[in-house]
């Protein structure tokens, strides 16, 4: 499924919801008090598609209990701080990497620690960021849709007004005292290259993720296999390489039996792994010079700058290293649950690092000289090899971080229309957002295994590592502070606030990191580049795509005239699905076919996938039908709605008997609604018969009963009953004789007289990311034998 994000509907039709009735009059239903505004029913298909109304309106994440949250917080210890828990083994070394010149240096580095831990992962993440989920998921996509909500701000024409009725789309109220909030929307909606700019600024953010994941492994492994040099120095570095290598096969390997299962092996592990270091670091603590407990003073920190210059501002690139693994903290937490994040982090994720970096800046007050390989010459002497048996181990599992956030940015970015098709295995029954990918796993592992073998040393890599990491950073929180003025309408002391505090930092990481651009830091940023160009293809020519359908859209006009003449058409029996990304009318690939093959089946749905800025839609609220006039064509429209962690073969039952069914549903109520409303166009007026008519449609089912004269009623009963029945009929003998999907196979080619670019970005590298990946049929499970593609060429 593939779709972009928003639209901007047009503004007289927004202000003509709003202000159709100036004083709505309040009305009792089931006890509840209603007002005519809330009980109005649009129908934009003319715009672009009409409503279903769901029955049962649920919010998006019901209640999670206590003992789902613990199990949850012990899973997310395995899966989601594998990464920065791992990074004692290399921060010293690649702080120091020249050597430790003045024993005060160490105090100051372990400052700066302690202090970037605390106010990166543990401020700004767990307690800020994750506020700013999107129906429980996180990453840059799940910011990029908030906005894309409150604000117009998306490159798409679709966005119905219906949207907003589901209940997983609406955004929490807010106090609108503060103007700012709307000049600041305003002021985006109206500037076509802020749009351009947010949607670049996610694509970036999400591909520096996706980099950060390939050079997490590799360090991490690395790392952990380099410490038995101490033990034995018959291991060259060749075998530690190639070893590092088997190691991460062996991880991406497991990849296919889901986060579910890899989290509960994980977790122990992880947990041994938190608890040991925090001992050590402990006893080292209290062993060597428990006085750097001095480091909580920022002065030494000053004392460091002041000394260094800078080498100390250059440094900054490895104690960076500390906070690595931070953004999968939030892009993971689809896997889990926010609270779970926080109770793993606050209880045993950060102590055990603050004590791990106090002990070894303890130990390295003592033995200078060993600053280089600090982690393991700090462990006492028996703990050596069960230490190194689980840095190992710890090592592996660090890489499961950013291994599970990718996948979920990809299942995202895939679902917005920003990233070409693969398959999306849902690997749990019991959580929601776990997910594999099993295309995007085999490409991480041969990137991890090639920068293994190529770089060779964590120093090489850590160059390039510290890149990815605060660049994401910065670029969350960029969609934060937006998020902040316009959606939750922080006070601006706070925001101020946050951007000195958070954004000086972060900018003063990111410069030091960007000085080690030649030494390695450039690989991010390629792996970026070849996202970055991978995703802006795709979306740039799935937009173009869109557009030309809309220009070129079949009026329903002319499908009356095609439909209503005999001598130009034979009806078959059956049922047609035509499958289209437009949204607004009837695309021109049926126009197409009906030109070829003169023949339509006896009942027809256009059916469009679509993908709304959230992450789930609720089952019963995924569908949008509306009949295309006059209604003996029996030709139906329908949208499909999906959220971007949605799939669209995760239901029981196959697609097109859920499709079946919920048009039965449909028409059900579509008679009952209009043989109600011609009762009421005899007697009502205003607001009284369209309040009425929408009391019938919408709570039929529930037996809402109302004071009426009751032979009228139930004549109106009657009359829809018989007429539902008929078309019921109609539609189940189309059923029975057979559904046809159609699928249009377009090909798209650049127009005549386009430039080079042009025609290199349409011709040749869209044409091959298509040819290469997922076919449509795919993603519904379509039945083969039943399945009909069009071909039709689209001239961009």
């Amino acid at each position: 499924m593939s779709g972009d994000v928003v639209e901007e509907f047009p503004e007289d039709a927004r202000q003509q919801t709003e202000t159709a009735s100036p004083s709505p009059s309040p009305i009792l239903m089931n006890g509840k008090k209603l007002s005519s505004y809330k009980l109005r029913r649009y129908d934009s298909l003319d715009i672009e598609s009409a409503k279903y109304l769901g029955h049962h309106r649920h919010g998006s994440k019901q209640a999670v209990e206590w003992p789902v949250i613990l199990s949850l917080a012990f899973q997310s210890i395995g899966i989601v701080y594998g990464d920065i828990g791992t990074s004692p083994l290399y921060v010293y070394s690649s702080t120091f990497s020249q050597g430790i010149k003045h024993n005060d240096d160490v105090l100051g580095v372990l400052s700066l620690i302690f202090y970037t831990i605390t106010l990166i992962p543990l401020i700004k993440y767990v307690f800020i960021v994750l506020r700013a989920i999107d129906n429980g998921d996180g990453g840059t996509f799940a910011l990029y849709s908030l906005l894309c909500r409150y604000a117009r701000i998306g490159l798409i024409p679709s966005q119905q007004p219906e949207n907003q009725d589901v209940s997983n789309f609406q955004l929490e109220p807010s106090s609108n005292r503060l103007l700012r909030a709307s000049r600041l929307k305003s002021k985006l909606e109206k500037s076509q290259f802020a749009k351009f700019f947010l949607l670049f600024a996610t694509m970036l953010g999400t591909s520096m993720v996706i980099g950060d994941g390939v050079l997490t492994p590799c360090i991490s492994v690395l790392s952990a296999v380099g410490g038995i040099k101490r033990a034995t120095s018959s291991v060259t570095e060749d075998m530690i390489v190639w070893i590092s290598a088997a190691i991460l096969v062996c991880l991406f390997t497991v990849q296919r039996f889901g986060t579910d299962k890899v989290g509960y092996s994980f977790a122990p592990i992880i947990c041994v792994w938190f608890a040991s270091v925090g001992t050590i670091g402990l006893y080292n603590f209290v062993k060597y010079d428990p006085g750097v407990i001095k480091a909580i003073n920022p002065v030494y920190i000053v004392d460091y700058f002041r000394r260094n210059k800078k080498e100390g501002w250059i440094s900054l690139g490895g104690i960076v290293l500390a906070i690595t693994g931070t953004e999968a903290l939030f892009a993971d937490v689809g896997h889990f649950t926010v609270r779970s994040i926080q109770i793993s982090m606050c209880t045993a994720t950060y102590p055990s690092l603050i004590l791990a970096y106090a002990g070894q800046a303890s130990f390295l007050r003592k033995h200078n000289s060993l600053v280089n390989d600090a982690f393991y010459e700090s462990i006492p002497g028996p703990l050596y090899w069960p230490m190194f048996v689980i840095a190992i181990l710890a090592a592996i599992i660090a890489s499961q971080a950013m291994i599970s956030g990718t996948f979920s940015i990809i299942q995202q970015s895939l679902s917005l229309g920003c990233f070409p098709r693969v398959k999306i295995v849902h690997t749990s029954s019991k959580y929601e957002g776990q997910v594999y990918i099993p295309e995007i796993n085999y490409l991480l592992m041969l990137a991890c295994v090639g920068v293994t073998l190529g770089f060779r040393t964590t120093e090489k890599i850590g160059n390039a590592y510290g890149i990815a990491v605060v660049f994401v950073m910065t670029l969350t929180s960029g969609f934060l502070v937006l998020i902040m003025i316009m959606i939750w309408k922080w006070n601006i002391f706070f925001v101020i606030a946050y951007i000195l505090v958070v954004g000086t930092v972060e900018l003063l990481y990111l410069s030091s990191v960007l000085y080690k651009f030649y030494r390695g830091g450039y690989l991010p940023l390629a792996f970026a580049a070849l996202l970055m160009t991978i995703m802006y293809v795709w979306n740039h020519v799935y937009r173009r795509k869109y557009y030309y359908e809309l220009d070129h859209k079949m009026s329903p006009e002319k499908l009356r005239e095609i439909a209503t003449d005999p001598a130009s058409l034979c009806c078959l029996p059956g049922l047609a699905v035509f499958y289209s990304e437009l949204v607004q009318g009837i695309p021109p690939i049926f126009k197409h076919y009906v030109e070829n093959v003169p023949a339509i089946h006896s009942v027809v749905i256009f059916v469009s996938i679509k993908s709304l800025p959230i992450s789930k839609v609720p089952s019963e609220e995924q569908f949008l039908f509306r009949r295309v006039e006059p209604q003996e064509l029996n030709v139906f429209r329908c949208v499909v709605r999906y959220g971007y962690t949605d799939s669209g073969n995760e239901h029981d039952e196959p697609f097109e008997r859920l499709l079946f069914q919920r048009l039965r549903e449909y028409v059900m109520e579509e008679h009952w609604t209009m043989t109600h409303q011609e009762r009421l166009n005899k007697g009502k007026d205003g607001d009284e018969r369209l309040v009425d008519r929408l009391e019938s449609a919408e709570n039929c089912e529930n037996g809402v009963k109302k004071v009426i004269d009751d032979e009228a009623n139930d004549n109106c009963k009657y009359k829809a009953q018989e007429a539902s029945e008929r078309e019921i009929r109609v539609l189940d003998r189309a059923w029975r004789a057979g559904v046809v999907h159609l699928i249009g196979e377009n090909e798209v080619v650049a127009g005549k007289g386009a430039s080079l670019g042009k025609r290199v970005l349409i011709d040749y590298a869209y044409n091959f990311l298509k040819k290469n990946l997922r076919q449509s049929d795919k993603i519904f499970d379509i039945p083969h034998k039943r399945m009909l593609k069009v071909g039709m060429t689209y001239e961009l």
